[in-house]
């Protein structure tokens, strides 16, 4: 198993920026944003997918390297059968709209989550997708489609057991490169919009040190000034990684400082 790139916010320091490198994303509001506008629940959602690429044209204009959506969680399928058709029709009209385009622009593309529940067309396109885009660098984007935070460490979990690499103690610097997203830094933000103040199992182990922040603003409507607001938020913050403030302006070197891969 190769070994993760990046270390975990819990053993070392990354660097501070003022832009995220990393941006992690609920996108939720897009039911909303169609009902108040006396729409079906699913043209929010394809409203949505505009809101995606305006995101990812903005995420590369800020030099923002990662970007993580969560489009479909693991408790989704509770929703009705209708909107679940529905939300998987439209990934795969939006992988055959979209790939060529992401390709064209260098961003990479690639999918975590459990896809066991997908049907082979799907995930043949999820597949051939990443393939494509494999060596592309402008942008890292991932979407979390059936996917759960839990999930996500149980998985980890398992396969590290299965690995013949498992000496008897579960450690976090063993586990860690067996997570869905052990080739990213954690998120330095989360954003959820759409009103609610809840992570949702979604990232669960990866948003342990992110700084989170949340918006009334319904998906659809999570423009540029929105977007730049919740950077500007970001920049704002005063991020210690359990330090105190004080330590944060000393001049001594921090010996536990990550700086860039590890």
């Amino acid at each position: 198993m190769a070994k993760s790139s990046f270390l975990s916010s819990t053993r070392a320091i990354p660097e501070r920026s003022g832009v995220p490198r990393h941006l992690a994303i609920i996108m939720d509001g897009n039911g909303r944003w169609a009902r108040k506008r006396f729409l079906p629940r699913v043209a929010g959602h394809s409203r949505g997918v505009e809101t995606v690429r305006n995101t990812i044209k903005l995420c590369i204009e800020r030099g923002i390297p990662y970007l993580t959506l969560f489009a479909f969680s693991s408790e989704n399928w509770r929703r009705p059968p209708d909107e679940v058709s529905f939300l998987m029709q439209l990934f795969v009209r939006s992988l055959q709209k979209e790939v060529e385009r992401m390709h064209e622009n260098g961003i990479r593309f690639r999918v975590i989550g459990d896809l066991s529940r997908f049907d082979a067309t799907l995930t043949d396109m999820i597949r051939e997708a990443e393939a494509l885009t494999a060596n592309n660098t402008a942008l890292e984007l991932t979407i979390a489609a059936n996917y759960g935070g839990r999930w996500d460490i149980l998985q980890a979990t398992n396969r590290l057991l299965a690995s013949g690499e498992f000496d008897g103690e579960v450690t976090e610097a063993a586990l860690t490169p067996y997570l869905s997203m052990a080739y990213a830094p954690e998120p330095d933000l989360f954003v959820r919009t759409g009103g609610e103040t809840r992570i949702s199992n979604f990232l669960l182990w990866q948003l342990a040190y992110t700084e989170l922040y949340f918006t009334d603003t319904l998906w659809p409507d999570f423009d540029e000034k929105a977007f730049d607001a919740a950077l500007t938020s970001f920049g704002g913050r005063e991020r210690r990684y359990g330090r105190t403030s004080e330590q944060l302006t000393s001049p001594t070197p921090d010996p536990d400082r990550q700086s860039g891969n590890a």
